[in-house]
């Protein structure tokens, strides 16, 4: 197991007033305080990731309406059956 040893005083005094305050351990706040900077980044990363597809989404809706009805992706409205450009 691993150990922290933190040598910033006033950080340690801070902890130490917080876990008096809500009565627990120095260990338990730091806990606490971690997993919700965690958890607080998570929700800022998933935000962020929704807001990039929904941009995405949004550019591909536009740009849909300016290929021709019938246009695919595969190419294949280019070539003839035997494979040659039309």
């Amino acid at each position: 197991m691993g150990q922290l040893n933190i040598k910033d005083e006033a950080l340690i005094e801070k902890v130490r007033r917080l876990a008096e305050k809500r009565q627990t351990t120095q260990t338990d706040v730091l806990r606490q305080l971690v997993d919700e900077a965690l958890a607080r980044d998570d929700a800022e990363r998933e935000a962020r990731r929704l807001e990039k597809l929904a941009a995405i989404r949004e550019i591909t809706a536009r740009t849909a309406k300016l290929f021709p009805p019938g246009t695919t992706s595969d190419h294949s409205d280019l070539y003839d059956e035997n494979g040659l450009p039309k």
